[in-house]
């Protein structure tokens, strides 16, 4: 019996009489609170339920694999052993958004003749993983990993494209469309959708499904067959892949084999999570997927993270200058001066410093010297940092790293894989892997959502895969003040993610238009300096031209200052796309970030956890005039009160953003 076929037979054996389950092999795991309960079934199909306060969020969920030669992991074989711990432990991150993350869980470990099962209950969710201990080569056919709602809720669906396209197409994707909000029982079958998706369960409860510890096996998909459920789907194996796509850069697969990974002996694959939690705002500041993760190990502590100075977004467009702009040594050089006069860490050369349509990353345009600026901006205390096409990168990653790495160039910025087969999935860890040997880092566009890999190997330092604010150069349907209220509680639960925020143009819902050479933002000025803080980016841009950062000294000012990875995050408020209200320490020092959608909001902030003392603030609000000429802000200096309590306004698709220090 297959999958399908068992689900339905699992499903039947639920309208059995009570006493019909008494023989029913059945195992059970509590989360350290007690709140968060999973129930595990092993009658002729192995099925998961999950419980939080005596709500039923996972109805009897099937989980199960189907391997070559007619294995099965999931078939109904009975349990050999079962194995129980409980951990609490403080792990300390080489880079993340906290100095120290509590991994505090309970775990369950079902072992069968030929695998395990390992459930693990935390606090803030549940996941599972299974293990082989297969010896030998072999594939695996086909996962089932089904998700049972208890109710028919509403969900943030991120479905792959923006049309309907054939299925199998849609395992070719650069992972950044919005969301459609829906009941899940209104799934549209003819489309897949990514990971992360959040669910709304009753009491003000979320639920987060992703995936952690992504390595070396497809990425999941979700798929809604018209009830209030979903399944995993994922891309079969590449068997022809052909140069093609963008500027001949990406790998069109042509046709694909009849099972989605290859695997050798004892493997572990990836953890299916269900994040969840009690109230909107955890999600945005939660660490299960890193929690999950492979350790790193050996010496990362040469990867320094940073802002970014960006010429693409604002199409090379510099003013006030005595040359041409565009690619070429000037402009960049002008680039560089701008990030040393204002202790930016990096600048990038984005897609056009080598030779188009070449694929070969050793053939620059005549118009760049790259040891030649690589020289100026290591004298001016600045990185560069290089875009590179998937194609051309992965066609000698090595030789490319190890020439680069010479030069003094301090990372690339991978584009164009839009995959997470196996196949792509090894590309990502051997291209990690490769650029750390030569102490690289790795800031990975056309990316699928993280997955754990940024904890591997902490030199991967970003992801794309979200609808960053470079869309707003060409879309005119999309409503991205809302958008970026929703990602932090779908998207960013998965990992950083390289929004490329900082526009100095900013509009009004009225007033936007897309313009590709002088972009603009929706929303505020001060929206602009709440994401820095809202946002996890490790690699953190500043998308805007360098001549209009200089003409706006104050917001400059604090985005270069803002650091990009932290030692606390605390979420103070939020509401899943509709506002969020973030504070961040590094040091002694606090940033405080809000945001709201096209409300004016006004909100009373209680910043007492920060603790007795006299505090200065340094606040940017949105201006008077805000709802009118959206770039319309505020700064000014402020005493914290004793109370703590601080009331803020912000204007429709505004923002509200501070620096505090103790004086």
């Amino acid at each position: 019996m297959d999958f399908t076929g068992k689900l339905a037979a699992v499903l039947a054996a639920l309208i059995v009489p009570v006493m019909a389950f008494s023989a029913t092999p059945s195992y059970e795991l509590k989360s350290p609170d007690g709140k968060t309960i999973v129930k595990v079934n092993n009658d002729g199909a192995l099925t998961y339920s999950v419980s939080r306060s005596g709500i039923e969020l996972l109805r009897p969920s099937l989980i199960g694999m189907e391997l070559s030669g007619g294995v099965e992991f999931g078939g109904g074989d009975k349990v050999k052993k079962v194995q129980r711990r409980s951990v609490d432990e403080t792990l300390r991150p080489v880079i993340y958004k906290k100095a120290e993350v509590r991994d505090n869980f309970n775990e369950m470990k079902l072992s069968f003749k030929q695998y395990d099962v390992i459930f693990r209950a935390y606090d803030d969710g549940v996941a599972y993983r299974f293990v082989s201990r297969l010896d030998g080569d072999y594939t695996v056919e086909k996962e089932a990993a089904n998700f049972s709602f208890g109710g028919d809720w509403n969900a943030y669906v991120p479905y792959v494209s923006k049309t309907t396209l054939p299925l199998e197409t849609q395992f070719y994707s650069s992972f950044e469309n919005t969301y459609a909000h829906i009941p899940v029982s209104g799934w549209n079958r003819d489309r897949l959708a990514f990971l992360p998706l959040t669910v709304e369960a009753p009491a003000g409860m979320k639920i987060c499904i992703t995936e952690s510890d992504l390595l070396d096996y497809p990425g999941m998909y979700l798929y809604g067959e018209g009830d209030a459920a979903l399944k995993g789907v994922f891309a079969p194996y590449p068997k022809e892949v052909k140069q093609g796509g963008h500027n001949m850069l990406q790998g069109e697969v042509q046709t694909r084999e009849n099972y989605i990974a290859k695997a050798s002996g004892v493997t572990s694959f990836p953890w299916r999570t269900l994040i969840i939690t009690d109230e909107d705002r955890q999600l945005s500041v939660n660490d299960m997927v890193w929690r999950l993760a492979t350790p790193s190990t050996g010496d990362f502590s040469w990867v320094k993270p940073g802002k970014v100075a960006w010429d693409w977004w604002n199409d090379w467009n510099i003013y006030g200058v005595d040359f041409r702009a565009g690619i070429n040594n000037e402009t960049y050089k002008y680039y560089i001066d701008f990030a040393s006069s204002h202790g930016i860490e990096y600048v990038i050369l984005d897609e056009g410093w080598a030779v188009n349509l070449k694929a070969d990353l050793m053939q620059v345009v005549p118009e760049i010297n790259l040891e030649e600026l690589s020289a100026y901006a290591e004298k001016k205390g600045v990185g560069l940092i290089l875009w590179a096409g998937y194609w051309a990168f992965n066609r000698d990653m090595e030789g490319i790293c190890s020439h680069y790495s010479k030069m003094g160039i301090k990372g690339f910025k991978i584009d164009f894989m839009d995959r997470d087969d196996q196949q792509m999935l090894q590309f990502y860890v051997n291209a990690a892997k490769t650029a750390a040997k030569y102490h690289m880092m790795c800031d990975f566009h056309g990316a699928f959502k993280p997955a754990g890999l940024q904890r591997t190997y902490p030199n991967v330092v970003n992801f794309e895969g979200v609808h960053g604010l470079e869309n707003m150069k060409w879309e005119s349907g999309v409503d991205q003040v809302v958008y970026d209220l929703t990602i932090p509680f779908t998207r960013m639960v998965a990992g950083p993610m390289d929004y490329t925020q900082g526009a100095m143009r900013n509009a009004n819902r009225g007033n936007y238009r897309p313009v590709n050479s002088e972009p603009m933002s929706q929303g505020t000025r001060c929206r602009q300096l709440a994401e820095y803080v809202i946002f996890e980016s490790p690699l953190n841009m500043l998308c805007d031209s360098p001549s209009n950062y200089m003409a706006e000294p104050e917001c400059t000012e604090f985005i270069a200052e803002i650091p990009t990875t932290w030692d606390e995050s605390v979420a103070l408020d939020a509401k899943i796309a509709e506002y969020a209200v973030t504070a961040r320490r590094k040091g002694n020092t606090w940033y405080v970030g809000a945001m709201t959608d096209w409300n004016a909001r006004e909100m009373t902030l209680d910043l007492s956890f920060l603790g007795n003392g006299s505090w200065k603030m340094v606040v940017f609000r949105d201006g008077p005039n805000a709802d009118r000429a959206a770039r319309d802000f505020v700064k000014e200096q402020v005493s914290l009160p004793s109370d703590g309590k601080v009331t803020i306004h912000m204007a429709p698709g505004g923002g509200w953003a501070a620096k505090i220090v103790k004086q």
